[in-house]
């Protein structure tokens, strides 16, 4: 696994210098111009900027951003002192994260780690939450090291199992496929797990340019550009998070593959939101 030093964390953004390390010379000024604004990277700054780390940075951005969540179901969290695998759909793709981190690291005193992409890892505010993975380029070998990492540790796991915030298809808001690590990996270490469901979307241009990348089957993930910008609309938002009972680990059995067990998980992450709505 690439280490991360504390040098290479980022403590600020800086359009600037990160266009210019990769051939700045290219991309005209007005260009770097409209991308500091898209991403709001002054607005970004002024929050990183106080410093905050792990459990703190994410209740911190909830804090800047003047978000209010309601938690529906705090009572299954369990307490019993084993460790436990947290699993939820990604409507957002950024608010949800910390919502989590803020509210489970809470609750077992930071305990917890994302399973999150690299360049997540890199900000210096989420590093101590965060197992990173990156699937593509040189680190794509040591993704099964990375999850093996996290799962044999000593933290809880919050795990996002579609990788990718969710997406409009046939006009529903939904996850793509979930990834069959979050069974996988739970039943090899007998973690039970359990099922959140988080209320949110993102806008109707976000959806757009999503599924036009899709359509242009364009490698490069443009809507995760608009991420940024997404965030910055949340200001003043209420969100709801239902959390589920835990489902024992002994449920995956053979009677079905751990990729067919992880689409049953997400139904059940979908169910759990349409009964507390009823």
């Amino acid at each position: 696994m690439e280490e991360h030093s504390a040098d290479s964390r980022i403590k600020e953004i800086d359009l600037d210098v990160i266009v210019a390390k990769r051939g700045g010379d290219k991309i005209p000024t007005f260009v770097v111009n409209w991308l500091k604004r898209l991403i709001h990277q002054d607005f970004i700054n002024g929050y990183l900027r106080q410093g905050r780390r792990g459990v703190d940075f994410c209740k911190g951005v909830l804090e800047y951003l003047g978000v209010t969540v309601e938690v529906r179901g705090r009572e299954n969290l369990p307490k019993d002192g084993r460790l436990y695998t947290f699993v939820s759909n990604h409507p957002l793709g950024a608010i949800d994260g910390v919502t989590l981190g803020w509210v489970l690291g809470e609750e077992y005193d930071g305990r917890i780690k994302y399973l999150v992409n690299d360049l997540l890892m890199n900000l210096d505010g989420l590093a101590p939450l965060c197992v990173p993975i990156n699937k593509l380029g040189k680190q794509a070998r040591n993704f099964p090291a990375m999850v093996e990492s996290a799962f044999s540790g000593e933290d809880n796991v919050i795990l996002f199992p579609a990788g990718l915030c969710s997406r409009k298809q046939n006009g529903v808001i939904r996850d793509l496929e979930w990834g069959k690590a979050c069974v996988s990996k739970s039943v090899q270490y007998k973690r039970d797990i359990v099922p959140i469901h988080f209320v949110g979307e993102n806008s109707k241009r976000f959806y757009r340019v999503a599924n036009i990348c899709k359509w242009l089957h364009l490698k490069f993930n443009f809507a995760m550009l608009l991420l940024p910008d997404e965030m910055y609309k949340s200001q003043g938002r209420r969100y709801v998070v239902h959390i589920g009972k835990p489902i024992p680990y002994e449920t995956f059995d053979r009677t079905r593959t751990p990729k067919a067990w992880a689409q049953w998980l997400k139904e059940k992450v979908y169910e759990l939101g349409e009964e507390h709505e009823k």
